[in-house]
């Protein structure tokens, strides 16, 4: 397999908006198959994490929260940005975890990475499962943030997940993983 072949080449590239949270370029390219595309844009995001946090009594650890482009309050797994002065992936995710919950500590594992949009974003969104996880300390919320912290049973996350409750397609996903896995012996709890 040549990828070459598939490949687009980049013929010039600017910078239309950039700001914390959304940064965009717009790139001039031209197809393996001659065809030029004389805006194709391009989203610039840092990493992102999640959380499939487990605690000592089989709970897994899920937030409620306003989704304002949605319009909605949506289910999730605890997830965020990795920050700049993050040493690593899980050090984000671990930060994430008991900033928007209180909860820490337990076994750590890279689960699984997907791309948000690989078309459009340059980023991927990195699932962590935590097991054995305990609630240590009150919740550090940023004062964008509103969060309801529900411990909820295996089988009412995956009655959420069946009902379409959990409406974020990347943390769906990882607790489809997750719960897959579970009942394959893959995971020990």
């Amino acid at each position: 397999m040549n990828d070459d072949l598939l490949r687009g080449k980049v013929l010039s590239s600017k910078y239309l908006f950039r700001k914390p949270w959304l940064t965009v370029r717009s790139e001039c390219l031209e197809m393996p198959n001659g065809k030029i595309i004389p805006e194709y844009f391009v989203h610039e995001y840092p990493e992102w994490v999640n959380v499939i946090a487990v605690t000592n009594d089989r709970k897994i650890v899920m937030i409620r929260q306003y989704r304002h482009a949605l319009g909605r309050i949506s289910f999730e797994i605890p997830a965020g940005v990795c920050e700049n002065n993050d040493i690593s992936l899980e050090e984000s995710a671990r930060r994430e975890l008991l900033e928007e919950t209180g909860y820490s500590g337990g076994r750590w594992q890279k689960f699984m990475s997907l791309s948000p949009n690989p078309a459009t974003n340059t980023n991927m969104a990195h699932t962590f499962l935590a097991i054995g996880i305990e609630k240590i300390s009150s919740q550090h919320l940023d004062e964008t943030e509103c969060i309801e912290v529900i411990p909820s049973g295996f089988d009412e996350v995956l009655s959420m997940l069946e009902n379409g409750e959990i409406i974020q397609a990347l943390m769906a996903a990882s607790l489809w993983k997750f719960f897959n896995d579970l009942q394959n012996g893959n995971i020990n709890i």
